[in-house]
């Protein structure tokens, strides 16, 4: 499929910058997987348009400051001086994939090469370049060279991962609102968009209606965000990412599903998670390894790219901000409601005024 295809235009003035006054503000636009009429209403009626027997599935990822300013330690010097600090550097945390060693993006990668040792703060965090792998991405094994852990002086001494888009520099408020409410289990790069509306009071008036809600992990990273840079859609390869479907979680649905009640994800990642997890135990049937489940609880990397044609096997309702254009989240969308379907409800959303990404406004495709 071409990338074109999947391309809307959007007044810059609709992508949101900041998030609303308050958590739940944003508005919500509703529309039929299958069709039918979209329909305006705000995100504090969510509660009122579930049935009552849905299965919600969170991502329950918690962002870490993954945005890390640095500078490079000098190589050639002097003997009888001690090493000194270059030029500055910006190091993207992408994904950790051993014990403080991490792929990351790093500016300017020119200037970093293997072997390159990195400093932070006064010098109390260090990171050595040992690999350079797929899509510019480095690999750095971070050290504490004091009594903290690696971890504690990321929370120090990292800024939040805000997209792009978003124009401005980091604040001590993004630190709480580019993260959700049920967040636990830090390691992601970005925030799972679709939970940032939620609050206790929307969880719990969720819970009155008799809602049954589950939780997964997927630390969102390049492989969400990752551009396409091929003409079509089938040229692009996805970025892994990590995630754990926890046993309990598995059952949940698999009993969801013997009892015909809809499993409605909340935002891609989950979708993304979800489907994956299912494509592996049916392959592992297909292997003859196991009698087939729907979808296998455990930790696993997630490579899916989700697109038009895709058979979903899991989600049968999504509730998902709203994406950029010729994106592979926008594509997982349009495989999920149909591309027409999708850009149809883009456009109305524009006409509308709803504000777009990260900090916008969200959709409900049930």
């Amino acid at each position: 499929m071409r990338l074109e295809d999947f391309d809307y235009r959007l007044p810059e003035a609709q992508i949101a910058q900041f998030p609303p006054a308050q958590r739940d503000g944003a508005r919500l636009l509703v529309t039929d997987r299958w069709g039918g009429e979209l329909y305006d209403t705000l995100f504090t009626e969510f509660p009122n348009l579930l049935r009552g027997d849905e299965l919600l599935v969170f991502n329950n990822a918690r962002v870490i400051p993954a945005r890390l300013y640095g500078r490079r330690e000098a190589t050639a010097i002097p003997s009888h001086r001690a090493p000194q600090a270059t030029g500055e550097i910006e190091v993207f945390l992408s994904r950790e994939i051993a014990a403080d060693v991490w792929e990351a993006l790093v500016k300017p990668g020119k200037k970093v090469k293997i072997g390159t040792k990195l400093l932070f703060g006064s010098g109390e965090l260090e990171g050595l370049v040992t690999g350079q792998g797929e899509f510019g991405l480095r690999v750095i094994e971070f050290h504490s060279s004091d009594a903290q852990t690696v971890r504690t002086h990321f929370e120090r001494l990292g800024h939040m991962p805000l997209p792009p888009y978003i124009d401005r520099s980091d604040e001590t408020t993004d630190r709480e609102r580019y993260q959700t409410v049920f967040a636990k289990h830090p390691g992601a790069v970005a925030a799972p968009t679709a939970g940032l509306h939620f609050t206790p009071e929307i969880l719990r008036a969720i819970g009155d209606r008799g809602v049954e809600i589950c939780e997964l992990t997927l630390d969102v990273g390049l492989g969400t965000f990752q551009p396409i840079r091929s003409e079509t859609l089938e040229g692009h390869t996805m970025h892994a990412e990590s995630y754990v479907v926890p046993e309990e979680t598995a059952e949940r649905i698999q009993a969801a599903r013997a009892a015909g009640r809809p499993v409605l994800a909340v935002g891609t990642t989950v979708v993304r998670a979800l489907e994956a997890a299912a494509l592996r135990s049916h392959t592992s049937a297909s292997a003859g390894s196991k009698l087939e489940r729907l979808l296998e609880g455990g930790r696993d990397e997630a490579k899916l790219f989700i697109y038009p044609g895709f058979s979903f096997r899991v989600v049968d309702a999504l509730l998902t901000n709203f994406h950029l254009p010729r994106s592979t989240l926008l594509a997982l969308v349009s495989a999920f409601a149909g591309r027409e379907r999708v850009l149809a409800a883009y456009h109305h959303a524009v006409e509308r005024g709803y504000r777009f990404y990260s900090y916008g406004d969200c959709m409900l495709i049930r």
